[in-house]
Order: C-alpha cells, then sequence, then structure tokens
C-alpha cells in the first residue's frame, strides 16, 4: 500500500524545512493558537515567520485573521523588546479570490504551491537561496521522511547547543575574584587595627581624582586596577560580592570564564576612568561596583540577544534591577555613580566586541574602535587637558 503525502502537509514541510535549516529560524510556542506555525530568528528581517494552515475563504475571516496575526506579532515584538519586528505571512489555503494586502510590518504571500515562494522578488531578495534550496517538486514518502528527519536534526542540534549554553557551570572565576576581594579587604582591616598610622591601603591604593593621579605621572595608573579590589567597610564588600556572585555567576556560565575575566577587569577600569574625570577633587574612590556594572552590561547584551528564549526576564527582572541600583547612585551619598555608567558602558561595548555565545562570533570592529575611542578621551581628560 503507498502512502500519498498530503499536498498541504507537503507544502508546509518544505517551508518549515528551508527557513528551520537553511536561515535558522526557530519554532515559538505560542498558548491558544491553532493550525499555525510560528517561527523566530531575531538576527534576521523578518524577525518573524508566521505559517497559517487554516482555510480562509472571503475577505471577512481574512481581515479577522491579519488582525489576529498583527496582535500576536506586537505582543511578541513589546515581550522581546523589539522595535522593528516585521513578519513574513505565509498564507497556506486560502480561496483564490481573497486578496491579500500589506502593511509595513507585515508582508502576507498566499502559498498554493512551493513555486509561489521562488517566483516572488521580495522574497529572492531577503532570501537569495530560496531559488536554489527549496524544491518544487511533490514529495514521496522517502523524500517526505528525510525532510523530517533533517527537521528533527537541526532543531535537536539547535538544543543540545542551547543546553550548552545554559547548562549550570562552575564558576570558579567569580570565586576567585570573590576570595581575592575579601583578602584584601581583610589585609586593610588587619593593618588598619596594627598600624593607624597607615590609614588603611585605601589611601596607597584607592583611585584618587585626576589632579594626584597627574602629579604622579603615568605611575599612578596601577590605581585604576588596585581601586577595583578595595572596600570602605563590611557592608560595602558584602552588597559587592553578593552582586558578584549572583551577576558574576551567570555572566561566567553564559560568556565562559576568559570573556568574563575580560569584561571584568575592562569594566572595572572604564569605572575608574569615569570616576576620575567626574568625581570631586578631593574624593577617592573605591569597590568592585564599576566591574559588576559591567557583568551587568554583558548580562544586559545575553538577555537581549536571546529575548525569545527567555521571554520577560529582560523586561520584567533585568532592566528594572538596573535601573533601581542605577537610582540608589543618584540619591545615596557616597555611592559613585560615574563608576557605575562608566562600567556598564564598558561591559556592553565589551561584549558586542567579544560576542555573545551562540551569536555571530565575528570580531565586532566598529564597537572595538568605540571602545578604543572612549578610554583614549577618558585618559585625556585624566592626564592631558
Amino acid at each position: 500500500m503507498e502512502l500519498i503525502i498530503n499536498k498541504k502537509d507537503d507544502i508546509v514541510m518544505k517551508i518549515l524545512h528551508f527557513f528551520v535549516t537553511e536561515e535558522n529560524y526557530k519554532p515559538i510556542i505560542l498558548k491558544g493558537v491553532q493550525n499555525e506555525i510560528w517561527l523566530e530568528n531575531f538576527d534576521k528581517d523578518p524577525k518573524l515567520i508566521r505559517i497559517n494552515i487554516n482555510y480562509i475563504h472571503n475577505k471577512i475571516q481574512y481581515d479577522n485573521d491579519l488582525y489576529k496575526a498583527n496582535v500576536i506579532r506586537k505582543n511578541i515584538g513589546r515581550k522581546t523588546l523589539s522595535f522593528k519586528t516585521n513578519m513574513l505571512n505565509l498564507l497556506i489555503d486560502t480561496n483564490e479570490d481573497v486578496k491579500v494586502t500589506n502593511d509595513k510590518n507585515i508582508f502576507t504571500l498566499k502559498v498554493n504551491k512551493i513555486s509561489d515562494l521562488k517566483k516572488n522578488k521580495s522574497l529572492n531578495q531577503v532570501f537569495p537561496s530560496i531559488k536554489e534550496k527549496l524544491d518544487t517538486k511533490k514529495s514521496d514518502i522517502n523524500e517526505f521522511v528525510k525532510l523530517t528527519n533533517e527537521l528533527n536534526e537541526k532543531t535537536f542540534k539547535d538544543e543540545q547547543k542551547m543546553d550548552r549554553i545554559f547548562q549550570p557551570k562552575k564558576p570558579l572565576g567569580t570565586y576567585v575574584l570573590i576570595f581575592v576581594n575579601v583578602l584584601i579587604y581583610l589585609i586593610c582591616f588587619l593593618s588598619l587595627m596594627f598600624k593607624p598610622e597607615l590609614n588603611t591601603l585605601i589611601t596607597y591604593y584607592g583611585s584618587n581624582n585626576y589632579k594626584l593621579i597627574q602629579s604622579q605621572g603615568y605611575v599612578g595608573l596601577y590605581r585604576l586596577i588596585t581601586s577595583m579590589f578595595l572596600h570602605a567597610d563590611i557592608f560595602h564588600i558584602f552588597f559587592n560580592m553578593y552582586a558578584l556572585y549572583v551577576v558574576g555567576s551567570q555572566v561566567e556560565r553564559y560568556y565562559g570564564r576568559k570573556k568574563f575575566l575580560i569584561i571584568y577587569f575592562l569594566s572595572g577600569v572604564m569605572g575608574s576612568l569615569f570616576s576620575n574625570v567626574f568625581m570631586s577633587s578631593n574624593s577617592i574612590s573605591i569597590g568592585a561596583s564599576g566591574a559588576i556594572f559591567g557583568l551587568f552590561g554583558a548580562l544586559l547584551c545575553f538577555a537581549y540577544n536571546y529575548r525569545a528564549t527567555l521571554g520577560n526576564f529582560l523586561k520584567s527582572s533585568l532592566i528594572p534591577v538596573l535601573i533601581i541600583n542605577l537610582c540608589l547612585g543618584l540619591f545615596i551619598s557616597g555611592i559613585d555613580i560615574s563608576a557605575h555608567i562608566g562600567g556598564l558602558i564598558a561591559g556592553i561595548l565589551t561584549t558586542i566586541v567579544l560576542g555573545v555565545s551562540g551569536k555571530e562570533k565575528r570580531l565586532n570592529i566598529n564597537s572595538l574602535i568605540v571602545l578604543i575611542l572612549l578610554i583614549l578621551f577618558m585618559s585625556y581628560m585624566i592626564f592631558i587637558k
């Protein structure tokens, strides 16, 4: 007995196979949606692809369907903080009398056969490989099974890659940094107890204003790094180390130890540079908060790149926490808000330069140039101006 593949199933399978295996789109699970397949790839435009298998027999039904699709598109855009969420809307079973319309965000196409996709000039411009990779011949059972297996294999590999990124790992780099910070705090504390005349190591290794660093010449550059490991009191180090444990362990898990340490130290140095440019002339800036805010920036980049996977985490959790912490620096005396902002900017730029795990791996030259120019400008403000 020969099995016959339904025409609609064949079209849907070929479309899915092309966009998932060739264009790296991934399925979106939507509650309450029936006979529709939604795909996303926020690194491409259109970011969303909708495959509607429901039968549309007249204009009223088409208008209702388009309205519903637009509502879902906007909801996904708001949920993922995507400001321009264009969508390709593919209608697989539509009455020939129904005329489709397009707006600036939704491109709709009736697909009665695969050749409808290959002949469309707009699709060929966006997806140049569609002519070569999309097969127009009707599939037999063997071909259909092959497409299904390849689709499942690609999905399985993507899931494995996501598991490797999100699986728990021991944040040894974070633990080492916490240990070093606590050890140095204890040394400072003991030095004050036994030799009060030293006035602690903060005086000698804190990030002082540009006049003091300038008076020492370039020898004073060591302060930009040593100040990251100094803390004023038990509450200061407790809150900073708790934040480092929470945020640092996540950044180290998602980016790996090497990138984590690069982001940490560059953010800390940038925080010190900002602090020396903007703080008052008699202040000494200390603490790991600039570096920690850089880790916040790295986490922000990661959450944005994986916003479809993480759902509301970016919008409802990470951004509010970041805003609250920045606002605390504005209203509580003694907090160096300039170091926080400098660290955050450096964390974001450094992360873009290094790349987010599982995404584009090439070095981002434009962001690297911006980061270098920012460091040079801040250095000019401190040592030359």
